[in-house]
């Protein structure tokens, strides 16, 4: 056992965890954060995508140790002041989930990817970035289109590259 001290959605936190305890199973089963989902333990899915000190990482194989003395913010603490973050928002305007399985990690893993490309972000860049997050519900369109939606409204409309419209690209 170690005691560990971390801050998580800004509140210090103090617990004795057991030294091989997964990020991912301190949030769900020792803090009750269950926003952040497991779908497979071994980084493939992204399901459990949370910031540590403001980067993205797959908590399912991250060991609490390794966040100890570190900022770690999940899905409940991406919202503020009662107000949905503009990329929870996006995801629920844009119809960018299904079961809702994936979406806490998709969330989190855009709303960093956000932030790195300000000025740069497009359709590609979107979903080669997001590749490492699976939704087996989808085809994606929606959740790209969710993250551009954000983004425009978090950096700008002048500095994302929305993709065509469906009906502009059948009409030439």
């Amino acid at each position: 056992m170690s005691r560990i001290a971390m801050k998580v959605n800004g509140a210090d936190i103090t617990k004795d965890v057991a030294d091989p305890t997964l990020l991912s199973e301190f949030l769900r089963e020792h803090l009750g954060l269950t926003g952040t989902h497991v779908g497979c333990d071994t980084t493939q899915c992204g399901c459990c995508v949370v910031h540590l000190d403001g980067v993205s990482v797959k908590s399912c194989t991250v060991l609490v140790g390794q966040a100890a003395g570190h900022a770690v913010t999940t899905i409940e603490g991406l919202a503020e002041g009662g107000q949905l973050h503009p990329v929870q928002k996006a995801f629920r305007e844009c119809h960018g989930l299904q079961c809702g399985f994936c979406t806490p990690g998709m969330i989190m893993a855009a709303t960093e990817l956000i932030a790195t490309y300000p000025g740069t972000l497009n359709e590609h860049v979107v979903r080669e970035e997001m590749e490492g997050n699976l939704c087996r519900c989808t085809g994606y369109h929606n959740i790209v289109r969710a993250i551009l939606t954000a983004a425009e409204e978090m950096l700008g409309p002048d500095r994302v590259v929305q993709p065509a419209s469906d009906h502009a690209k059948t009409e030439g």
